[in-house]
């Protein structure tokens, strides 16, 4: 195959962003390569904000060919959360065939070594970047979530994940030198002296499970890390979320055969109404690593029956957050207010459980009760969300009926503090937009512990009284232990209570963000500075992104000779 890209080419524009991403994962400083504001898109063969959307307007109601082997049929049943049918159809694989076709090119991928697969995997990311505008369409029509957390989230922020993965793989790969001179003395002896070569090798096939709510952010990371490390990549997107990672698997077969190598190290495996196909394809053999985002029950029978395989899998948990003091108590309701809200709380990282004390907190604005913290943040709520057209920009839509139900059953747990609202899109009439609801529950009673210690996703939030802030650090704790979170949130003006909720989270391995009121909020986490998971508790076995996430993929194969 003909190389478009030459290796020299390829380093030569993309090894300094490379050793940027390096040096901040090493620091863990802010960049970013990926600009966060559309209008910074347009130029230099990037699509601006019209030029993406006819892009998308283009894709729908036709069939996605990607040219790969095996396709024995047309599948694609996805329609967006704000009402649209997208009416795309995509390939169905016939495995048999596809597994093989994609093992074909690992050889030439293994010898080309860590710094050339990451500066194909960098053009890939350069040429995903300029379809942001595209993406990010994509990315609302299948998730619901509005047009410039679709934006940013689905783009940038995704982007900047998959160059962390690359990164940290470039660094395991890097640590082991490709060859070594070793002599060993023997004394009046001549020395033992042997020429030593260490090759990373890929593990084998890596099977990516998207998820309907995040396609590119969780998916981008699996994909990136496995690629980098020589894997080819089989990419199974949820059925309701196909098309952006459909989009991200056509550029980088794209990329891939420019740079002179086999395009069937990414593949895509569309399936069809209630097939499953991603059991078959864990348990095959040629599946070595598998990259999973989704309920705990799916992600339990991965890790215990995909035997063959190294799993990595992020599920559900129970996010929760203490309140026992605070000195900006206006800025602590209104950055409670927008976590509850963003993406009407259908994300693995939105706040669930606020404990409170029943006595109340004290505050900068005087000492306030339990009724008076659940009231005031249901007012910042409903001030936040109160115009129309800026709620649905937040809220975007529910992403499937299951989180519809789940919100409508919550107020009928305990006592609503806030119920939950309509709102109407007007551009999108069929979209169902809903306001978060947050229920009052004593935490005491053993049928309200039965309730909030069970994941609710979507925008439902319960506010727990406890006895006191002991009670409340012991309750995190048995909540993180049990269930699992991805992230933990605390509200003190007490050292001994941040001390507490400090090594509570060390202890349970649970990320934590501390007296969070200005404009960064527990639910979101920055690309090569914050680790998003810990890998330590139930709601994850692995974290993005750090050593352990790529380490695996890839073992160190030695050749040694007489030198």
């Amino acid at each position: 195959m003909a190389a478009e890209l030459t290796a020299h080419q390829l380093i030569a524009t993309h090894r300094p962003t490379l050793d940027q991403a390096l040096e901040t994962i090493r620091t863990r400083a802010y960049w970013s390569p990926h600009p966060e504001h559309p209008k910074a898109y347009g130029e230099n063969g990037s699509l601006s904000l019209p030029e993406g959307k006819a892009a998308f307007d283009a894709l729908l109601g036709t069939r996605f060919d990607l040219d790969q082997p095996g396709t024995d049929d047309w599948v694609g049943a996805e329609i967006s959360p704000y009402g649209p049918e997208l009416g795309i159809t995509y390939p169905h694989p016939d495995i048999d065939t596809l597994l093989p076709a994609m093992r074909a090119g690992m050889r030439a991928w293994r010898d080309a070594g860590a710094e050339v697969r990451a500066m194909v995997c960098l053009e890939i990311l350069k040429r995903i970047s300029a379809r942001t505008h595209e993406l990010a369409h994509a990315v609302m029509h299948t998730s619901g979530q509005a047009f410039m957390m679709a934006f940013q989230a689905g783009g940038p922020h995704a982007q900047d994940r998959a160059l962390e993965a690359v990164a940290y793989a470039y660094v395991e790969q890097a640590r082991t030198p490709e060859a070594a001179e070793w002599t060993k003395p023997q004394g009046k002896r001549d020395p033992i002296a042997l020429d030593k070569r260490f090759t990373p090798v890929g593990r084998g096939i890596a099977l990516l499970i998207g998820c309907n709510t995040f396609p590119t952010w969780n998916g981008y990371p699996g994909l990136f890390a496995s690629l980098a490390t020589g894997n080819p990549v089989l990419v199974k997107p949820h059925p309701r979320a196909v098309l952006p990672l459909a989009l991200t698997v056509r550029i980088a077969r794209e990329a891939l055969a420019e740079a002179g190598f086999d395009p069937n190290l990414v593949c895509l495996a569309a399936e069809r109404p209630g097939e499953g196909i991603a059991k078959t394809l864990a348990v095959r053999p040629e599946v070595k690593i598998i990259d999973y985002t989704g309920s705990t029950a799916f992600g339990d029978w991965l890790e215990t029956n995909a035997r063959q395989a190294q799993v990595y899998t992020e599920k559900a948990g129970v996010n929760t957050v203490v309140i026992e003091s605070t000195d900006n108590y206006k800025g602590m309701l209104a950055n409670l207010a927008f976590s509850l809200s963003l993406y009407s709380g259908q994300m693995c990282t939105t706040p669930q459980n606020l404990l409170i004390p029943r006595d109340g907190i004290t505050t900068d604005a005087g000492a306030k009760s339990y009724d008076d913290v659940v009231s005031d943040l249901a007012a910042s709520v409903n001030g936040l969300l109160g115009d129309d057209a800026r709620a649905n920009g937040i809220l975007g839509a529910l992403v499937n009926p299951d989180v519809k139900a789940r919100l409508d059953a919550a107020a009928g747990i305990g006592e609503v503090a806030l119920p939950s609202r309509e709102i109407a899109n007007p551009e999108f009439p069929d979209a169902v937009v809903r306001t978060p609801v947050i229920v009052k529950l004593d935490g005491a009673k053993p049928d309200s512990e039965a309730a909030y210690l069970e994941e609710c996703f979507g925008p439902v939030s319960f506010a727990v009284a406890v006895d006191s802030a002991t009670d409340a650090v012991e309750l995190l704790r048995r909540t993180v232990r049990d269930k699992g979170a991805m992230t933990v949130g605390a509200y003190t003006t007490s050292d001994e209570v941040s001390d507490s909720v400090q090594e509570t989270c060390l202890e349970e391995c649970a990320q934590l963000s501390l007296n969070l009121t200005g404009g960064v909020y527990v639910n979101q986490t920055a690309a090569f500075s914050d680790f998003h998971g810990s890998g330590g508790n139930p709601a994850a076995n692995s974290a993005l992104c750090d050593g352990a996430f790529v380490a695996n993929r890839f073992r160190v194969v030695e050749v040694r000779r007489d030198a």
